[in-house]
């Protein structure tokens, strides 16, 4: 039986996301548990004029492929991979991998050595072409967020189908401020950082690149960051979970990290020179995602949260940074999870989780429905 909610999500996916356009060629890729959701897709593309084609990847066989691949394949698939980019208009990425860890037993070496070699093809797709991402429901994911799968499923159908209109008005305020700021300190529990913002461009994410969504980002100036951060949220990165992850910066580089796996997050931080600098800065703001689950497409968007991402910095806030690595750290900063302030040119705009000047408001989780 088919569920109206999943036809629904593919309607939000394919005419509020991506804009789909009569002729426009889409590729739509997950495994093959998001059947459901992909023949929605497929039927919805159908009634908008679009070319649908779709594949079906498998995670173990990519951990196997990526323990043993060389240069010269992975040169060959980023070869293909343009090929077939150039002739798309988007593409849809939808996620439900049953197992973290699948990937924590390829070699950091050899991420060090393929990462690269296809990253000519994924900064294309990403750059050039309009995509979404999102997450299916699967056993693995309800666990992870502590429900029952038919809870979770109902769970991830509501925040990824918010009022996406409204959020986009309320974060509209936040980007002009951000636009305008220079400075930017962030204090709370072993963290006190500052960095400067100036003159790189603050961008809004209202369910056009990530589903569920509901963050503003930016990045910061590359050299400026300077200070300490400890990070109160699991994160998930190459097939390792990391807890209590702390980074201290001098002059924009990361000159000590540790964690609870301190070894592979400095190897993963070695990857490139890039790891080690600041590709974004993003407050999130979806008032229907209160507690982290170890996924980032669900964690970057807690309310009352930030993330500082080392790595890749965007094309739409770029400060130049380059590397093979985007991880998006996050830290909570509610009341529950100790507190905390954002200040903007030493205006103190977010305490413990709430703006608190007038003009932000209204993308506090009272005012957002």
């Amino acid at each position: 039986m088919r569920d109206p909610r999943l036809g629904k999500l593919a309607e939000v996916l394919l005419t509020h996301s991506l804009k789909m356009k009569e002729g426009e060629k889409l590729l739509i890729t997950g495994e093959y548990t998001t059947k459901p959701l992909v023949k929605e897709l497929i039927r919805k593309a159908y009634d908008l004029g679009v070319i649908p084609y779709f594949e079906f990847g498998d995670q173990e066989l990519m951990r196997v492929i990526a323990t043993h691949a060389n240069a010269e394949q992975m040169i060959l698939q980023n070869k293909w991979n343009m090929e077939r980019y150039r002739d798309l208009d988007a593409f849809i990425s939808i996620s439900s991998d049953p197992n973290d860890a699948e990937m924590s037993e390829v070699p950091g070496e050899q991420w060090q050595l393929l990462m690269p070699l296809v990253k000519e093809s994924n900064d294309y797709l990403v750059e050039k072409k309009k995509w979404v991402l999102l997450n299916y429901p699967n056993p693995s994911l309800a666990q992870k967020a502590k429900m029952s799968y038919d809870t979770f499923f109902d769970y991830l159908l509501e925040v990824c189908t918010v009022d996406y209109k409204q959020m986009e008005e309320a974060q509209k305020p936040l980007k002009e401020l951000m636009d305008r700021t220079d400075k930017v300190r962030i204090t709370g529990e072993g963290t006190d950082l500052t960095f400067s913002i100036k003159d790189i461009p603050a961008v809004m994410c209202f369910g056009e690149r990530n589903i569920p969504d509901g963050e503003v980002y930016t990045a910061p100036v590359k050299d400026s960051v300077n200070g300490t951060i400890t990070y109160n949220t699991p994160t998930l990165y190459r097939g390792f979970s990391f807890d209590s992850i702390s980074l201290t910066f001098e002059n924009g580089k990361i000159v000590k990290a540790a964690a609870d796996k301190t070894k592979e997050l400095n190897e993963i931080l070695d990857t490139d020179e890039g790891a080690r600098f600041i590709g974004e800065f993003a407050i999130g703001v979806n008032p229907k995602i209160k507690e982290p689950m170890l996924d980032i497409l669900f964690d970057e968007k807690i309310s009352g949260s930030f993330h500082f991402t080392p790595g890749q910095a965007y094309e739409g806030a770029d400060n130049g940074n380059r590397s093979s690595v985007h991880w998006d750290m996050v830290c909570i900063q509610r009341p529950e999870y100790g507190g905390g302030e954002i200040y903007f040119d030493d205006v103190l705009i977010r305490k413990d989780g709430l703006f608190v000047i007038e003009e932000l408001k209204g993308l506090n989780p009272n005012a957002l429905t």
